[in-house]
């Protein structure tokens, strides 16, 4: 458990805090490129460049790479209430291709959290332009708190 005086009361001061405890150990996340534009209770925005090693053989941005770039604006916002939260399911609809040089954005918004489970829908675009995909994640909510783990590990 985290020392309650070392944890924000205030729910954004909170969903910050979390925030950049989870960054600094995604790795993942870091090393593609992406950053955190906004993050709030429940709700991330997220960008990615696309990257000439994130085309596939159609010369558009591999599915994936929307896909991780979607899943990582999940986790910032089911975690941002400083407990730990995983995937338990998610969906992903691509609708558009994004091409070389795009700027992506994801932005999750939390659209029920009761319990252990939430449910966050995601929209990926083309920065100021076009939606390129939809993605719903389900949350699960596990042991331990987000910046407890920071704590832990440093």
């Amino acid at each position: 458990m985290t020392d309650d005086s070392s944890v924000p009361s205030d729910p954004q001061a909170l969903a910050e805090a979390s925030a950049s405890a989870l960054w600094s150990r995604d790795r993942a996340t870091q090393s593609l490129g992406m950053a955190i534009e906004q993050i709030g209770p429940g709700h991330a925005v997220m960008s990615m460049p696309v990257r000439i090693d994130m085309l596939n053989g159609h010369d558009t941005c591999h599915g994936g790479f929307m896909f991780l770039l979607a899943d990582s604006a999940f986790a910032f916002a089911c975690n941002s209430y400083n407990r730990n939260t995983v995937a338990a399911a998610c969906h992903i609809d691509f609708l558009a291709p994004a091409r070389l040089g795009d700027v992506l954005e994801a932005e999750a918004i939390e659209r029920s959290r009761a319990g252990r489970t939430g449910v966050y829908d995601i929209t990926v675009r083309v920065r100021g332009g076009k939606t390129v995909a939809l993605f719903r994640g389900k949350s699960y909510r596990i042991e331990g708190e987000v910046i407890a783990g920071l704590q832990a590990k440093g």
